[in-house]
């Protein structure tokens, strides 16, 4: 769970700002674009695919 606290004088746009900095390095953007639309189980299985040979290349 993230959790923001203010930090001396800053605003909420910037305190907003940071939550969401956050929530995007955790991969919280992704998962929730990910999972607000129906995905095929095809089209599942070519993500998880590509996402192995991007891991494999990197080794």
């Amino acid at each position: 769970m993230i959790k923001i606290r203010p930090r001396g004088n800053e605003s909420v746009q910037q305190m907003l700002k940071r939550f969401k900095r956050l929530c995007q390095r955790e991969g919280l953007t992704r998962d929730i674009k990910r999972t607000s639309y129906y995905e095929k189980p095809s089209e599942r299985r070519r993500r998880k695919a590509r996402k192995s040979q991007r891991r494999q290349h990197m080794d």
